[in-house]
Protein backbone atom coordinates (compact mmCIF):
# COMPACT_ATOMS: atom_id res chain seq x y z
CA UNK A 1 0.00 0.00 0.00
CA UNK A 2 2.75 2.55 0.95
CA UNK A 3 4.52 2.17 -2.89
CA UNK A 4 0.91 2.70 -4.14
CA UNK A 5 0.32 5.70 -2.13
CA UNK A 6 3.87 7.14 -2.81
CA UNK A 7 3.35 6.84 -6.69
CA UNK A 8 0.09 8.76 -6.04
CA UNK A 9 2.24 11.61 -4.28
CA UNK A 10 4.72 11.69 -7.34
CA UNK A 11 1.73 11.89 -9.92
CA UNK A 12 0.03 14.54 -7.74
CA UNK A 13 3.45 16.34 -7.52
CA UNK A 14 3.49 16.29 -11.43
CA UNK A 15 -0.33 17.68 -11.42
CA UNK A 16 0.71 20.71 -9.77
CA UNK A 17 4.05 21.45 -11.54
CA UNK A 18 2.34 21.04 -14.92
CA UNK A 19 -0.64 23.27 -13.96
CA UNK A 20 1.60 26.11 -12.77
CA UNK A 21 3.58 25.49 -16.27
CA UNK A 22 0.17 25.37 -18.32
CA UNK A 23 -0.53 28.80 -16.18
CA UNK A 24 3.01 30.12 -16.89
CA UNK A 25 2.41 29.62 -20.32
CA UNK A 26 -1.24 31.41 -20.34
CA UNK A 27 0.70 34.23 -19.08
CA UNK A 28 3.30 34.32 -21.82
CA UNK A 29 0.31 34.19 -24.41
CA UNK A 30 0.56 30.88 -25.63
CA UNK A 31 -2.88 29.53 -25.32
CA UNK A 32 -3.89 32.94 -26.91
CA UNK A 33 -1.24 32.42 -30.06
CA UNK A 34 -3.40 28.95 -30.89
CA UNK A 35 -6.44 30.14 -30.57
CA UNK A 36 -5.44 33.07 -33.32
CA UNK A 37 -4.13 30.22 -35.82
CA UNK A 38 -6.76 28.11 -35.35
CA UNK A 39 -9.46 31.43 -36.21
CA UNK A 40 -7.16 32.85 -39.01
CA UNK A 41 -6.49 29.27 -40.85
CA UNK A 42 -9.93 28.61 -41.89
CA UNK A 43 -11.52 31.92 -41.30
CA UNK A 44 -15.00 31.43 -43.34
CA UNK A 45 -15.09 27.22 -42.80
CA UNK A 46 -16.55 26.61 -39.50
CA UNK A 47 -16.57 22.68 -40.10
CA UNK A 48 -12.69 23.37 -40.84
CA UNK A 49 -12.28 25.65 -37.28
CA UNK A 50 -14.22 22.91 -35.56
CA UNK A 51 -11.70 20.11 -36.68
CA UNK A 52 -8.10 22.45 -35.96
CA UNK A 53 -9.90 23.30 -32.42
CA UNK A 54 -10.15 19.68 -31.87
CA UNK A 55 -6.80 19.09 -32.05
CA UNK A 56 -5.74 22.17 -30.82
CA UNK A 57 -6.99 21.55 -27.33
CA UNK A 58 -5.87 17.42 -28.20
CA UNK A 59 -2.62 19.01 -28.10
CA UNK A 60 -2.64 20.94 -25.14
CA UNK A 61 -3.92 18.07 -23.04
CA UNK A 62 -1.27 15.52 -24.81
CA UNK A 63 1.56 18.39 -23.18
CA UNK A 64 -0.51 19.70 -20.65
CA UNK A 65 -3.43 18.03 -19.11
CA UNK A 66 -6.75 17.79 -19.89
CA UNK A 67 -7.14 19.90 -16.79
CA UNK A 68 -5.22 22.59 -18.59
CA UNK A 69 -6.57 22.20 -21.79
CA UNK A 70 -10.31 22.88 -20.32
CA UNK A 71 -9.62 25.39 -18.49
CA UNK A 72 -7.12 27.62 -20.20
CA UNK A 73 -7.64 26.85 -23.87
CA UNK A 74 -11.27 26.25 -24.34
CA UNK A 75 -12.78 29.47 -22.66
CA UNK A 76 -10.20 31.60 -25.87
CA UNK A 77 -11.35 29.01 -28.25
CA UNK A 78 -14.73 29.74 -27.70
CA UNK A 79 -14.35 33.21 -27.10
CA UNK A 80 -12.29 33.36 -30.55
CA UNK A 81 -15.16 31.29 -32.84
CA UNK A 82 -18.56 33.32 -34.49
CA UNK A 83 -21.49 32.73 -32.16
CA UNK A 84 -22.95 29.87 -34.36
CA UNK A 85 -20.00 27.32 -33.70
CA UNK A 86 -19.50 28.25 -29.85
CA UNK A 87 -21.59 25.48 -28.53
CA UNK A 88 -19.98 22.91 -30.81
CA UNK A 89 -16.27 24.29 -30.16
CA UNK A 90 -16.87 24.24 -25.89
CA UNK A 91 -18.15 20.35 -26.62
CA UNK A 92 -15.17 19.43 -28.93
CA UNK A 93 -13.12 21.02 -26.40
CA UNK A 94 -13.86 18.83 -23.36
CA UNK A 95 -14.56 15.48 -25.57
CA UNK A 96 -10.81 16.06 -27.68
CA UNK A 97 -9.22 17.14 -23.92
CA UNK A 98 -9.94 13.52 -22.80
CA UNK A 99 -9.63 11.86 -25.70
CA UNK A 100 -6.42 13.34 -26.56
CA UNK A 101 -4.52 12.50 -23.23
CA UNK A 102 -4.28 8.65 -24.22
CA UNK A 103 -1.27 9.47 -26.66
CA UNK A 104 1.39 9.93 -23.86
CA UNK A 105 2.21 8.33 -20.73
CA UNK A 106 2.21 11.96 -18.50
CA UNK A 107 -0.83 13.39 -20.53
CA UNK A 108 -3.08 11.95 -17.37
CA UNK A 109 -3.20 11.33 -14.24
CA UNK A 110 -4.51 7.64 -14.95
CA UNK A 111 -1.67 7.57 -17.66
CA UNK A 112 0.97 7.90 -15.16
CA UNK A 113 -0.34 5.77 -12.70
CA UNK A 114 -0.59 2.87 -14.83
CA UNK A 115 2.25 3.20 -16.94
CA UNK A 116 4.91 1.57 -14.67
CA UNK A 117 2.45 -2.02 -14.55
CA UNK A 118 2.30 -1.59 -18.89
CA UNK A 119 5.96 -2.46 -18.89
CA UNK A 120 6.69 -0.18 -21.82
CA UNK A 121 9.10 2.82 -22.63
CA UNK A 122 7.43 5.70 -23.27
CA UNK A 123 8.07 5.57 -27.28
CA UNK A 124 6.45 2.54 -26.88
CA UNK A 125 3.60 3.56 -25.01
CA UNK A 126 2.83 6.60 -27.08
CA UNK A 127 3.87 4.75 -30.94
CA UNK A 128 0.72 1.32 -29.68
CA UNK A 129 -1.50 3.95 -29.04
CA UNK A 130 -1.35 6.69 -31.71
CA UNK A 131 -3.75 5.21 -34.32
CA UNK A 132 -6.49 5.28 -31.09
CA UNK A 133 -5.40 8.66 -30.73
CA UNK A 134 -5.64 9.86 -34.46
CA UNK A 135 -9.40 7.42 -34.90
CA UNK A 136 -10.55 9.09 -31.22
CA UNK A 137 -10.47 12.68 -32.24
CA UNK A 138 -11.34 12.16 -35.63
CA UNK A 139 -14.59 10.51 -34.44
CA UNK A 140 -14.68 13.03 -31.50
CA UNK A 141 -14.89 15.89 -34.20
CA UNK A 142 -17.71 14.23 -36.35
CA UNK A 143 -19.73 13.82 -32.97
CA UNK A 144 -19.58 17.16 -32.46
CA UNK A 145 -19.88 18.18 -36.34
CA UNK A 146 -22.63 15.89 -36.79
CA UNK A 147 -23.96 16.83 -33.14
CA UNK A 148 -24.73 20.66 -33.73
CA UNK A 149 -24.82 20.34 -37.96
CA UNK A 150 -28.06 22.91 -37.74
CA UNK A 151 -26.20 25.23 -35.58
CA UNK A 152 -22.57 25.53 -37.89
CA UNK A 153 -22.51 27.86 -40.02
CA UNK A 154 -19.89 29.37 -42.47
CA UNK A 155 -19.72 32.96 -40.60
CA UNK A 156 -16.31 34.60 -40.00
CA UNK A 157 -14.95 33.63 -36.61
CA UNK A 158 -14.02 36.46 -34.45
CA UNK A 159 -11.32 38.83 -35.70
CA UNK A 160 -7.80 37.51 -34.29
CA UNK A 161 -5.89 40.46 -35.38
CA UNK A 162 -4.85 41.03 -31.65
CA UNK A 163 -3.68 37.35 -30.80
CA UNK A 164 0.13 37.26 -30.16
CA UNK A 165 2.64 35.19 -32.36
CA UNK A 166 3.42 31.97 -30.71
CA UNK A 167 5.94 32.65 -28.10
CA UNK A 168 8.78 30.50 -29.14
CA UNK A 169 10.70 30.85 -25.39
CA UNK A 170 8.06 29.29 -24.06
CA UNK A 171 7.24 26.90 -27.12
CA UNK A 172 11.15 25.79 -26.68
CA UNK A 173 10.74 24.93 -22.76
CA UNK A 174 7.49 22.88 -23.34
CA UNK A 175 9.66 20.78 -25.62
CA UNK A 176 12.68 20.48 -23.48
CA UNK A 177 9.79 18.82 -20.62
CA UNK A 178 8.78 16.84 -22.82
CA UNK A 179 11.89 15.59 -23.63
CA UNK A 180 13.14 15.38 -20.07
CA UNK A 181 10.26 13.32 -19.07
CA UNK A 182 10.91 11.03 -22.58
CA UNK A 183 14.20 10.40 -21.40
CA UNK A 184 13.16 8.26 -18.33
CA UNK A 185 13.23 11.30 -15.44
CA UNK A 186 10.82 11.17 -12.73
CA UNK A 187 8.02 13.01 -14.82
CA UNK A 188 7.77 15.68 -11.79
CA UNK A 189 11.40 16.75 -12.02
CA UNK A 190 11.43 18.39 -15.74
CA UNK A 191 7.70 19.55 -15.03
CA UNK A 192 8.86 21.03 -12.26
CA UNK A 193 12.07 23.10 -13.81
CA UNK A 194 9.93 24.12 -16.67
CA UNK A 195 7.37 25.48 -14.31
CA UNK A 196 9.97 27.36 -12.15
CA UNK A 197 11.76 28.42 -15.60
CA UNK A 198 8.42 29.86 -17.31
CA UNK A 199 6.83 31.62 -13.82
CA UNK A 200 10.09 33.60 -13.09
CA UNK A 201 9.99 34.68 -16.64
CA UNK A 202 6.78 35.90 -16.18
CA UNK A 203 6.77 37.75 -13.07
CA UNK A 204 10.05 39.32 -14.30
CA UNK A 205 7.68 40.21 -16.81
CA UNK A 206 5.22 41.49 -14.46
CA UNK A 207 2.67 39.04 -15.91
CA UNK A 208 2.11 36.99 -13.01
CA UNK A 209 1.48 37.77 -9.72
CA UNK A 210 2.25 34.84 -6.64
CA UNK A 211 -1.14 34.68 -6.16
CA UNK A 212 -2.06 33.71 -9.71
CA UNK A 213 0.84 30.64 -9.06
CA UNK A 214 -0.58 29.73 -6.25
CA UNK A 215 -4.20 30.25 -7.71
CA UNK A 216 -2.83 27.85 -10.50
CA UNK A 217 -1.54 25.28 -8.47
CA UNK A 218 -4.70 23.84 -6.99
CA UNK A 219 -3.58 22.57 -3.96
CA UNK A 220 -7.01 21.87 -2.65
CA UNK A 221 -7.58 19.70 -5.84
CA UNK A 222 -4.22 17.98 -5.06
CA UNK A 223 -5.27 17.14 -1.66
CA UNK A 224 -8.60 15.81 -2.40
CA UNK A 225 -6.54 13.61 -5.10
CA UNK A 226 -4.17 12.60 -2.32
CA UNK A 227 -7.16 12.01 0.21
CA UNK A 228 -9.78 10.28 -2.33
CA UNK A 229 -6.58 8.24 -3.77
CA UNK A 230 -5.07 6.84 -0.57
CA UNK A 231 -8.68 5.78 0.92
CA UNK A 232 -9.25 4.15 -2.86
CA UNK A 233 -6.08 2.22 -2.04
CA UNK A 234 -7.31 0.79 1.21
CA UNK A 235 -10.53 -0.38 0.07
CA UNK A 236 -8.82 -1.93 -2.78
CA UNK A 237 -7.65 -4.78 -0.12
CA UNK A 238 -10.72 -5.29 1.51
CA UNK A 239 -13.36 -7.44 0.78
CA UNK A 240 -15.40 -4.12 -1.15
CA UNK A 241 -12.86 -3.30 -3.39
CA UNK A 242 -10.92 -7.01 -4.37
CA UNK A 243 -13.69 -8.09 -6.42
CA UNK A 244 -13.39 -5.23 -8.95
CA UNK A 245 -10.11 -6.87 -10.47
CA UNK A 246 -11.94 -10.09 -11.09
CA UNK A 247 -14.22 -7.93 -13.44
CA UNK A 248 -11.38 -7.48 -16.45
CA UNK A 249 -11.59 -9.78 -18.84
CA UNK A 250 -8.99 -12.73 -18.91
CA UNK A 251 -7.41 -13.40 -22.50
CA UNK A 252 -6.06 -10.34 -24.98
CA UNK A 253 -8.61 -10.97 -27.80
CA UNK A 254 -10.87 -8.41 -29.15
CA UNK A 255 -13.53 -9.01 -27.03
CA UNK A 256 -11.09 -8.92 -23.73
CA UNK A 257 -9.82 -5.50 -25.32
CA UNK A 258 -13.52 -4.39 -25.48
CA UNK A 259 -14.62 -5.76 -22.72
CA UNK A 260 -12.03 -4.30 -20.67
CA UNK A 261 -12.29 -0.76 -22.26
CA UNK A 262 -15.78 -0.45 -22.23
CA UNK A 263 -15.61 -2.03 -17.47
CA UNK A 264 -13.44 1.10 -17.32
CA UNK A 265 -16.03 3.30 -19.13
CA UNK A 266 -18.46 2.67 -17.00
CA UNK A 267 -16.53 2.62 -13.70
CA UNK A 268 -14.99 5.66 -14.71
CA UNK A 269 -18.59 7.05 -15.22
CA UNK A 270 -19.78 5.98 -11.94
CA UNK A 271 -16.79 7.09 -9.43
CA UNK A 272 -14.67 8.99 -11.73
CA UNK A 273 -11.56 7.94 -14.22
CA UNK A 274 -8.96 8.61 -10.86
CA UNK A 275 -10.07 6.06 -8.50
CA UNK A 276 -11.30 3.65 -11.29
CA UNK A 277 -7.33 3.66 -11.96
CA UNK A 278 -6.61 2.38 -8.93
CA UNK A 279 -9.19 0.08 -8.65
CA UNK A 280 -8.97 -1.68 -11.96
CA UNK A 281 -5.07 -1.63 -12.36
CA UNK A 282 -4.46 -4.93 -10.84
CA UNK A 283 -6.67 -7.22 -12.99
CA UNK A 284 -5.53 -5.11 -16.09
CA UNK A 285 -2.12 -5.19 -15.26
CA UNK A 286 -2.43 -9.27 -14.91
CA UNK A 287 -3.61 -9.45 -18.42
CA UNK A 288 -0.52 -7.66 -19.91
CA UNK A 289 0.24 -4.03 -21.42
CA UNK A 290 -2.59 -4.14 -24.25
CA UNK A 291 -4.96 -4.75 -21.58
CA UNK A 292 -3.94 -1.94 -19.43
CA UNK A 293 -4.02 0.30 -22.38
CA UNK A 294 -7.45 -0.76 -23.26
CA UNK A 295 -8.40 -0.20 -20.03
CA UNK A 296 -6.82 3.48 -20.53
CA UNK A 297 -9.41 3.83 -23.45
CA UNK A 298 -11.95 3.16 -21.55
CA UNK A 299 -10.93 5.72 -18.63
CA UNK A 300 -9.90 8.52 -20.75
CA UNK A 301 -12.06 8.34 -24.04
CA UNK A 302 -14.56 6.47 -21.73
CA UNK A 303 -14.59 9.74 -19.02
CA UNK A 304 -16.72 11.55 -21.43
CA UNK A 305 -19.50 9.57 -20.57
CA UNK A 306 -20.59 11.26 -17.67
CA UNK A 307 -20.24 14.70 -15.45
CA UNK A 308 -17.78 12.88 -13.01
CA UNK A 309 -16.11 11.03 -15.40
CA UNK A 310 -12.85 13.13 -14.91
CA UNK A 311 -12.06 16.16 -13.34
CA UNK A 312 -11.77 18.02 -16.53
CA UNK A 313 -15.75 17.63 -16.74
CA UNK A 314 -16.00 19.09 -13.84
CA UNK A 315 -13.47 22.15 -14.44
CA UNK A 316 -14.61 22.54 -18.00
CA UNK A 317 -18.35 23.14 -16.42
CA UNK A 318 -17.01 25.76 -14.13
CA UNK A 319 -15.43 28.15 -16.50
CA UNK A 320 -17.38 27.26 -20.08
CA UNK A 321 -19.96 24.76 -20.49
CA UNK A 322 -22.42 26.22 -17.67
CA UNK A 323 -23.13 29.63 -20.08
CA UNK A 324 -23.26 27.80 -22.85
CA UNK A 325 -25.17 24.44 -22.50
CA UNK A 326 -26.58 21.66 -19.33
CA UNK A 327 -25.74 18.65 -18.15
CA UNK A 328 -28.95 16.95 -19.25
CA UNK A 329 -27.81 17.76 -22.81
CA UNK A 330 -24.27 16.75 -21.82
CA UNK A 331 -25.46 13.27 -20.70
CA UNK A 332 -27.95 12.93 -23.60
CA UNK A 333 -24.89 13.55 -26.43
CA UNK A 334 -22.75 11.52 -24.00
CA UNK A 335 -25.05 8.10 -23.63
CA UNK A 336 -25.36 8.06 -27.13
CA UNK A 337 -21.90 8.03 -28.88
CA UNK A 338 -19.20 7.65 -25.72
CA UNK A 339 -19.72 3.99 -25.85
CA UNK A 340 -19.31 4.00 -29.82
CA UNK A 341 -15.89 5.84 -29.53
CA UNK A 342 -14.84 4.14 -26.66
CA UNK A 343 -15.39 0.45 -29.37
CA UNK A 344 -14.10 1.84 -32.06
CA UNK A 345 -11.36 3.36 -30.17
CA UNK A 346 -9.97 -0.34 -28.44
CA UNK A 347 -10.85 -2.16 -31.73
CA UNK A 348 -8.35 0.20 -33.31
CA UNK A 349 -6.15 -0.71 -30.59
CA UNK A 350 -6.39 -4.52 -30.93
CA UNK A 351 -6.08 -4.39 -34.36
CA UNK A 352 -3.36 -2.11 -34.33
CA UNK A 353 -1.25 -4.30 -31.44
CA UNK A 354 -2.28 -7.40 -33.44
CA UNK A 355 -0.56 -6.15 -36.38
CA UNK A 356 2.73 -5.58 -34.46
CA UNK A 357 2.75 -8.93 -32.60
Amino acid sequence: MLGDVLLLLRVVGFLVAILVLARACAAHGLFEAWAGVVTRSFPDSASRRLALATAACAVVAVALTVDSAVVLMAPILVAATAVSARRATAYAAVRSSNTGTMLLPVSNITNLLAFGATGLTFGRFAWLVLPVWVVGLALEWAVVRWWFRDELHDDPAVAAADAPAVPLHCTAVLIVVLLGIASGLEPWIPATAGALILTATAMRRRLLEVDDVIEAAQLPLAIVIMVWGTTVIAARDTAVGSWVPDLVPSGSGWFAVVGTALLAMVLAGLVNNIPATLLLLPGAAAGGPVIVLAMLVGLNVGSNLTAIGSLGNVLWWRTTGSTLTTWREFHRISLVTTPLVVVACASTLWAWTSLLA
